[in-house]
């Protein structure tokens, strides 16, 4: 009778600008040994930043991402002029407010793994949402449970 494995893989996305990204090929290619083994089970992503996020979301039409990194801006401001709306602001004007739009959308995502695959929605795909200024490398702890094949 097949257990239950756990494995775990430390992934570096590429730097990327301010915005939101799909991401679902970065990760399915960086995981397609591991994930190709497991008959069912579950892929868990964490994000190891405090001003980026992870969202399960649309995977089509690149206007959502657009969009949705528009109405985050609109939702939590900036304080470029100085004025101070917040009191962390030694790390620059984008510093405070990435970490409140982190905390709003999340630093995980799990996905369930069906037959080796990722079993997304048709539309669905995975998010990384950078909230700084400045491109950034930035970190992924992936971890695989499930039964093998």
């Amino acid at each position: 009778m097949p257990g239950t494995t756990y494995t775990q893989h430390p992934l570096t996305l590429p730097s990327y600008p301010r915005g939101s990204h799909l991401i679902t090929s970065d990760i399915t290619s960086q995981l397609s040994t591991p994930l190709k083994d497991v008959k069912v089970g579950l892929l868990h992503l964490f994000l190891q930043h405090t001003s980026c996020a992870m969202s399960l979301n649309e995977n089509w039409d690149s206007d959502v991402r657009k969009d949705m990194s528009d109405s985050l801006d609109k939702i939590v401001v900036e304080d470029k002029a100085g004025k101070g709306i917040y009191r962390h602001d030694a790390e620059g004007s984008d510093d405070m407010p990435a970490h409140i739009k982190s905390s709003l959308i999340g630093a995980s995502v799990s996905i369930p793994i069906t037959d080796g695959k990722l079993a997304l929605g048709t539309w669905q795909g995975i998010w990384f949402l950078e909230f700084r200024d400045g491109k950034h490398r930035r970190k992924v702890l992936a971890t695989i449970q499930g039964e093998k094949a």
